[in-house]
């Protein structure tokens, strides 16, 4: 399986401003890929930090100015999968900012009461929220969190993800969030699904169905929203002008939504 990705980033940059970007596919992947980052034409300089479970992070400390940022990978074949530590597995059951699992505990104790296996609990969830919520565009803010896409019933894959994910650390489950491209995603932009720690082995949760999980490309893992984005302004201003994502492969597969999936 040929895997090819890409992204296209435009900001204006109005004050000095330190940016972290989120764009670049995992370390678990062998990949030809290329990162350039220019301001008003001219190259800019820029470091890659690696992160927490394959994470790769670039910081750039750009000028006024327009800031044009292009990522592309070409990845053959599969990545390594993830594991975990028992540490990971304890902190992937707390609270967390847009993951309020303590504040969902009674909704999850009312929901799945009675299903101890830990496979149909994943299917219940991902079948719950997918059932429970609408996929509106532009129906939820960057500060909500799953306590609020519950009450609003509508969000996006980010606000899905979100609610799996707190759901599944209510009912015992270690679970996070990941930052995905997604060949076959219709309309085509970065993704955001769940991770849950079952058996051993961490499995893709999509309640939104609305690409192959065998297909994502994991780009960034973390406990929710806030370790995972695509942006981080950590001073100045900035402000998104224009971007564009693209994820292909060679042959889209179908997917068996009672089949476990692990990204690869």
């Amino acid at each position: 399986m040929q895997r090819d990705v890409a992204s296209h980033i435009v900001l204006n940059v109005s004050e000095p401003a330190d940016l972290t970007f989120s764009v670049a596919v995992s370390g678990q992947y062998t990949a030809i890929e290329q990162f350039t980052a220019t301001i008003d034409g001219a190259p800019v300089q820029f470091s890659e930090l690696h992160d927490a479970h394959g994470t790769r992070l670039h910081r750039i400390m750009s000028p006024v100015g327009q800031l044009v940022v292009d990522y592309s990978a070409i990845i053959t074949g599969q990545g390594d999968i993830d594991t975990a530590t028992e540490v990971d597995t304890l902190i992937f059951q707390r609270p967390s900012r847009y993951a309020q699992s303590d504040e969902l505990a009674p909704t999850a104790g009312a929901e799945f009461a009675g299903i101890t296996d830990h496979h149909q609990l994943l299917t219940a969830v991902s079948s719950w929220v997918g059932t429970h919520l609408s996929y509106v565009p532009g129906s939820s803010l960057p500060t909500d969190g799953a306590t609020r896409t519950l009450l609003a019933r509508q969000g996006v894959c980010r606000d899905y993800a979100h609610l799996c994910v707190a759901l599944l650390r209510a009912s015992g489950i270690p679970a996070r969030l990941v930052a995905v491209y997604a060949p076959g995603l219709v309309p085509m932009d970065f993704h955001a699904v769940a991770e849950a720690w079952i058996d051993g082995v961490w499995r893709v949760v999509d309640a939104t169905t609305l690409a192959p999980r065998s297909t994502l490309v994991r780009i960034a893992t973390g406990r929710d929203a806030a370790d995972t984005a695509w942006l981080t302004v950590n001073s100045g201003r900035a402000d998104v002008l224009e971007i564009t994502v693209s994820a292909t492969v060679d042959s889209l597969p179908g997917d068996d939504l009672d089949q476990l999936v692990s990204i690869a």
